[in-house]
């Protein structure tokens, strides 16, 4: 009989403590790493791990699977990028707590904010739940290819106390607060991993009204942190256009958090309206911790952008009246008008020159948009935007971005990335990436299924940052796999993942690192009512293991489906928290 019931043998364990690779065998046994050395005894099930690493799971703490893990099994993008565990209900969308007739409300909001259709969520939503316990308990009823953590919603929360007052943003009273807090310290006390709002105008809904928590004052969302405090429980989780007084604002969220003495993260990026405005954020992070304050900055890898193409929500002849004559045909029917000279004349005789109405802006920015071939760059230099590489070629912008649109049967991609790349250049990500108080997020998993496809983030973060980055300074294999490991996994509170520790969760990756590839996004549709969505794939991972099953072999599913909600913090096993 087999000692072990599953083996990883003989790989080059990067253990995501960020100490030096080292060769080992990695043993399983009842879902936790039970042995890690040399010439480990026989498992039941073994993979044959020489020449690849073997990693922690990644531990991704920012995405939207608050609508797709009511009815879908597979997290995927994610699970297809060695992510093990997920933390949705970020930026202060979620589907819970919710009054029946709010049901659509929230749906719009969602629409808008996260770019996921209202017939999508119609048809795939079941709303077996009222309030936020119901919510976690209809979820602890399913299994899933990866583990899963929820968080509490401020615009649903609000709307459910305040109702039409709350989604209109009108102040909160003292009685809504201590509604509200009453409500969040149950959430966490349910198995809530924390509460997010959201502050900025990008977050709208389909409607294009602003999200209800916009403007929430300190008081309300201190009396939730309370509310949270008092549960002794949950992280808080904010993303702000730090507008109008930054340093006032990013106080306000040291505040908050001395107060209720919970840990707080919020999202950081470069804005190319203000590009140097992070480092004055992360300053004031940087002080509250040396005060004692548990504040973090969530920063991402790779610039924030949205993506173009005839399939997907926008293109850059989405507001030109004569495109607008052939957008309801089909991708092929569409492909062949653009095809056609004498459409295309057309069209560009309405956007193809300096009086074009649409030149200069985000859809025709041509000096701010790549494009995006099958192996994807997403650092490429000014020389490779569409204006230059037009101009090398003496034809207009305009004309290469509809030549690059139809190829691969009408499904090229154009990139158009508005954080992160300001200056054309990734150093701020790589400064940003590489100091002690922050950690990777913002890959937005399950969201912006029509022009973002960020999910892709973990693999990207170590093919560009550990391999092919040609630009400027990389990262060690291991720093990279510690930071959206132990370092994220420690942020929600989840210490019972994140290394390749015995007594922890068998949560692994076993991984072709020289092979490691990331794809070009694609579409497909298989979304409630027929939905599409972006994802992007990757070949590399060998094996994915999720509490010790394995998951994923060579980026094929196995159907094995191990994963379960993760309810609040988990503390380190008492062995390791005794040592």
């Amino acid at each position: 009989m087999a000692d072990y019931d599953l083996v990883l043998r003989g790989g080059t364990v990067v253990d995501g403590t960020g100490a030096a690779p080292f060769t080992a065998d990695v043993a399983v046994k009842d879902g936790r790493i039970a042995a890690v050395g040399p010439n480990l005894a026989a498992g039941a099930e073994e993979i044959d791990a020489s020449g690849r690493l073997v990693t922690p799971g990644f531990v991704d703490i920012h995405t939207h699977y608050d609508g797709q893990a009511t009815w879908d099994t597979r997290l995927n993008p994610s699970s297809g990028h060695g992510v093990t565990t997920v933390v949705m209900g970020n930026c202060g969308v979620g589907f819970a707590p919710c009054r029946p007739e709010d049901h659509d409300r929230l749906i719009k909001l969602m629409e808008g904010v996260e770019d996921i259709p209202f017939p999508v969520l119609t048809e795939g939503l079941p709303w077996n739940w009222e309030s936020f316990p119901d919510y976690l308990d209809a979820l602890d009823q399913r299994s899933f290819d990866i583990d899963l953590a929820a968080q509490l919603p401020h615009a649903a929360l609000r709307v459910y106390v305040m109702g039409e007052r709350g989604a209109n943003r009108e102040p909160a009273t003292e009685e809504d607060i201590a509604q509200m807090a009453a409500i969040a310290e149950k959430a966490m006390q349910a198995g809530a991993l924390g509460f997010s709002t959201s502050r900025t105008l990008n977050h709208r809904t389909s409607d294009g009204e602003p999200t209800p928590t916009l403007n929430a004052g300190e008081d309300e969302l201190t009396g939730i942190a309370l509310g949270m405090a008092a549960a002794g429980k949950g992280v808080l989780q904010l993303v702000s256009d730090f507008a109008p007084d930054p340093a006032e604002e990013v106080a306000m969220f040291r505040r908050i958090a001395e107060k209720s003495g919970r840990p707080l993260s919020f999202t950081l990026a470069q804005s190319p309206k203000a590009p140097e405005l992070w480092k004055m954020l992360l300053g004031k992070v940087e002080a509250a911790v040396d005060d004692g304050v548990a504040m973090k900055a969530q920063v991402c890898g790779r610039p924030v952008g949205v993506l173009f193409g005839l399939e997907l929500t926008l293109n850059p002849f989405s507001g030109s009246e004569t495109y607008k004559e052939i957008a309801h045909l089909s991708l092929a029917e569409r492909a062949a008008a653009l095809a056609d000279p004498a459409f295309r004349a057309r069209l560009l005789s309405e956007t193809g020159d300096a009086k074009g109405p649409f030149r200069g802006s985000m859809l025709q920015a041509w000096d701010r948009m790549w494009l995006l071939d099958e192996v994807p760059d997403y650092e490429q230099p000014a020389s490779r935007t569409v204006a230059a590489l037009a101009a090398g070629r003496g034809i207009w912008p305009e004309d290469l971005a509809i030549d690059h649109m139809l190829t691969n049967g009408g499904r090229g991609m154009l990139y158009h990335p508005f954080l992160n790349y300001a200056d054309n250049s990734l150093d701020p990500s790589y400064a940003m990436l590489g100091h002690r108080d922050t950690v990777p997020g913002l890959s937005d998993g399950g969201a912006h299924v029509g022009m973002i496809c960020d999910g892709s983030f973990p693999t990207s973060m170590l093919t560009h940052w550990t391999r092919d980055r040609t630009r400027g300074p990389k990262y060690r294999v291991e720093e990279i796999v510690r930071m959206q490991t132990r370092d994220t996994a420690a942020a929600v509170g989840l210490l019972d993942r994140g290394t390749i520790t015995p007594g922890l969760r068998a949560d692994l990756n076993v991984i072709d690192y020289e092979g490691l590839k990331l794809h070009a996004p694609g579409v497909s549709y298989d979304l409630p009512a027929g939905g599409r969505r972006l994802t992007q794939k990757a070949e590399g991972y060998v094996a994915t293991v999720v509490a010790g099953v394995v998951t994923y072999r060579d980026g094929e599913p196995t159907g094995a489906l191990p994963g379960r909600l993760v309810r609040g913090a988990q503390p380190a096993p008492v062995a390791m928290a005794a040592e």
